[in-house]
């Protein structure tokens, strides 16, 4: 590489802000897009014609996009300029969302989606690394929590939005509203985004490490979206497909150590607070997705709460994170160091959980909404110190690989903890399920009392007492169905919890760094 220095420009004043709120508008558009579409799946899915487990891939082929160019960004910034490349990446996302409105089969679809997750990587990943360096090294965990900002809001809003738009339009207006939304994302990056003040001109391309990455990243993707369908290593084309990842993330990390001019540099993780920070934002990203996972699942079937409920649920928390996120960067970490913070955001986020172990068929909004703040308070004590710490020392072209880095272990972690939690949930629900089987039976009192109580019930609403008696059993099974599934959900709770509070001995590891 040819390095070539410029001097440095720093943005200040009202352009300085200009450019972190086009930055972050933009990320926040490409968060809000990863979410937005997922209530939207029924509609697609009898539009389109196409099976639950075909739909997916509409979700799959964008988070693939996703993690082939986060880790890209960097080397692709340096060689086209940042300016450039984040503005043809606005235009890539803006142009595919109008295309994936448009699409009229499933595969136009997923095609597009691709693409559209291709430029939704680099604004999630390059954005990161804008706003950080447009602050000095001193004000990093205010930077940082800038962009936790968008972290917490994005996801919560998306489902409402998506929601709002699938029940008063159609699903082809989750993409098409990004259309604006870009265009003027466009105007405003090639105004105001900046060319790094250092860049390394590159004179050759890793090709062979792109390629490694492309295969390890698509096999795994295709592991985790269909080894559950297929009974994972039951199926050969699920192992072929896991061994195929296992190479390639091989040959991948191979590469990479020994090319001159790597696609990826990942021998800044030579950094141990670097590795550290990037293992505890891979473990807190499966941690996340576990509980986005379950508690829709948990609301919906139990509680009974649409889409847009739980979105309206979850805006305040969001809202409540955010502000956390700013009194942890302004306030906070000027009393208390950065490990500590940490510590006591997991000791919170771990506190949360175990209080949701204890959810009934009983409980409603008033009985969550505490533990969830309490779970914005961890978020932000635990995030903006991570995140800041593995980005202590870093600037310009090392400060936008490391972002690229951090970015996709959130995203294999949400992957991994996806599939955990489902192979630990079906687990569960056969454990408890024949635990609970041996009290149904006519020797438990309380069985048959509330059999008799339900055919009682059924027969003064007109049945016959054959139709009366099958209607009850059928009551009790699904109260049985019920109360497996909150155990189920209340024990994976309580793992997590676990989980979270064994994590703390990697933070202890991190050092603070010098005042």
């Amino acid at each position: 590489m040819e390095a070539i220095a410029q001097k440095e420009q720093p943005v200040t004043g009202a352009r300085k802000w200009i450019l972190i709120a086009t930055a972050l508008g933009c990320a926040l558009m490409e968060l809000i897009d990863s979410t937005v579409v997922g209530v939207a799946r029924p509609a697609m899915m009898g539009n389109l014609g196409a099976t639950s487990m075909e739909i997916a891939w509409v979700v799959s082929a964008y988070a693939i996009g996703n993690l082939i160019t986060v880790p890209l960004s960097a080397m692709f910034s340096n060689l086209f300029g940042r300016k450039i490349y984040f503005t043809a990446s606005v235009v890539l996302f803006t142009f595919s969302s109008l295309i994936c409105g448009m699409s009229s089969s499933l595969w136009m679809l997923i095609l597009w989606r691709f693409l559209q997750g291709l430029g939704g990587g680099a604004l999630l990943a390059t954005a990161q690394s804008i706003i950080a360096d447009s602050f000095p090294p001193k004000d990093l965990p205010f930077a940082t929590a800038i962009f936790g900002v968008g972290l917490m809001i994005g996801p919560a809003i998306g489902p409402v939005i998506g929601g709002y738009i699938v029940e008063s339009f159609t699903w082809n207006w989750i993409f098409f509203i990004n259309v604006p939304i870009g265009i003027l994302g466009t105007i405003f990056s090639w105004m105001f985004i900046p060319n790094l003040a250092t860049v390394k001109k590159i004179t050759e391309i890793d090709w062979w490490g792109i390629g490694f990455l492309i295969i390890w990243v698509c096999a795994l993707e295709y592991f985790f979206e269909e080894g559950s369908a297929n009974y994972w290593f039951d199926s050969i084309k699920i192992t072929v497909s896991f061994v195929i990842a296992i190479a390639g993330l091989i040959a991948f990390i191979w590469r990479e150590l020994t090319c001159i001019q790597p696609a990826v540099n990942i021998k800044l993780y030579k950094n141990l607070n670097l590795a550290l920070g990037h293992l505890m934002n891979l473990i807190l990203g499966m941690m996340v997705v576990c509980m986005s996972f379950i508690f829709p699942l948990f609301a919906q079937d139990t509680l009974g709460w649409t889409a847009i409920k739980q979105g309206t649920f979850f805006i305040p928390v969001a809202l409540f994170s955010a502000v956390f996120m700013m009194i942890v960067s302004k306030v906070v970490l000027k009393v208390i160091s950065m490990k500590t913070s940490a510590i006591i955001g997991i000791c919170m986020f771990s506190l949360f959980l175990f209080l949701l172990s204890f959810s009934t068929p009983d409980s409603g909004e008033r009985n969550f909404f505490g533990p969830y703040i309490l779970n914005a308070a961890g978020k932000a004590f635990v995030m903006v110190p991570l995140m800041s710490l593995a980005l202590v020392g870093l600037r310009g072209e090392e400060l936008a690989q490391a972002t690229g880095l951090s970015n996709i272990m959130r995203q294999l972690g949400s992957a991994i903890g996806v599939t955990l939690i489902t192979l630990y949930l079906n687990a569960q629900n056969t454990f408890v399920s024949s635990n609970l089987v041996g009290y149904i039976n006519n020797y438990n009192a309380v069985f048959t009392s509330r059999i008799s109580a339900y055919t009682q019930k059924l027969m003064s609403a007109g049945y016959d007492v054959m139709d009366a008696t099958h209607g009850a059993y059928a009551l009790v099974q699904s109260a049985v169905n019920k109360q497996v599934q909150i155990l189920s959900y209340d024990n994976a709770y309580l793992g997590m919890a676990v989980v979270l509070l064994i994590s703390i001995l990697v933070i202890l590891f991190i050092k603070n760094p010098k005042q």
